[in-house]
């Protein structure tokens, strides 16, 4: 069946739209309109737009396309919907954002103590991983996937500590580098090892772990997150069979398999960028070094 049957407010989230949308405004007449108000600030450059860009369209397909919907029907669609909101989108959200700006909103102090504690890496480590592995207890899972409210503040505060725990490794304020080349490397691995755990039991699970994929109570109630109550009213829905070929086993190993497949592609571009940039400046230290060899400075 057509996932078409669902109508337009739930295949494409308007007010979602909307939302991003002005934040998106927002940020450029914050950026270069209204950039003079703020002390110290710095032109917008293309690379910080681009980032920024990326991430409000990609939030948007990930939380307002049809692929949101999908994310209620297949297990492995709501997967691939988490790596993103966890492993992509928070990065362009951190470089997206001028240094200027990060720098003003450390410069409040009540802000800077909460998140500086909070970007602390074994205190960003530990949080995202246990609220991620945490939300993917089938108890909590089935309670956060049948009710709007806690859904809606359970998928912000993921997302919230997604970006804290992406801090420690790419963040580009010099004062603010709490790891080096060979911590960051040791991060990654850690947050490789946090993350197994949830993805294995999904993975290696005998039989269906969440009622809201296959209880049709459960899952008609978590369609009410995205398709409006008049339009489900009107449909005659059996469960998530009836979009997907894949049985519910399937369907969830699948979906454990495509988190772990992204997780280790992330982290592995990651590292090759910490690798990559901890040799350049070996390089580049080791040129000062030659420089200094061949032009001796005279001594008084």
């Amino acid at each position: 069946m057509a996932i078409q049957i669902f109508g337009f407010r739930a295949l494409w989230s308007p007010y979602f739209f909307v939302i991003l949308t002005l934040v998106l405004i927002g940020y450029f007449l914050v950026t270069i309109k209204y950039r003079n108000r703020f002390s110290k600030s710095e032109a917008l450059t293309k690379g910080q737009a681009i980032n920024f860009s990326l991430a409000i369209i990609l939030l948007y397909i990930i939380k307002g396309s049809p692929i949101d919907l999908m994310g209620h029907l297949m297990f492995y669609a709501h997967m691939i919907q988490m790596a993103f909101l966890c492993l992509i989108i928070p990065q362009f959200i951190i470089w997206g954002i001028p240094p200027w700006i990060w720098r003003t909103l450390l410069n409040k102090k009540v802000f800077n103590a909460v998140f500086t504690f909070m970007t602390k890496p074994i205190v960003a480590l530990l949080l995202f991983n246990g609220v991620f592995s945490i939300y993917h207890v089938p108890f909590v899972f089935d309670l956060v996937k049948t009710n709007i409210l806690i859904h809606a503040a359970y998928s912000s505060l993921l997302f919230l500590l997604a970006i804290l725990f992406w801090w420690p490794l790419i963040n580009r304020l010099d004062e603010h580098q709490a790891l080096n080349g060979l911590k960051k490397v040791g991060y990654i691995f850690a947050a490789s090892a946090l993350l197994l755990p949830a993805c294995a039991l999904i993975i290696f699970a005998s039989e269906p772990m969440y009622a809201s994929f296959s209880d049709p109570k459960a899952w008609a109630k978590s369609l009410e997150l995205c398709v409006p109550a008049g339009m489900l009213a009107g449909l005659n829905l059996s469960g998530p069979e009836m979009f997907s070929s894949l049985s519910l086993i399937d369907d969830q190993q699948l979906g454990g398999v495509i988190m772990k497949i992204i997780q280790e592609i992330v982290y592995g571009v990651v590292l090759a960028q910490i690798f990559y940039n901890w040799y350049r400046k070996e390089q580049e230290e080791n040129e000062i070094d030659k420089q200094h060899q061949l032009n001796p400075q005279p001594v008084e």
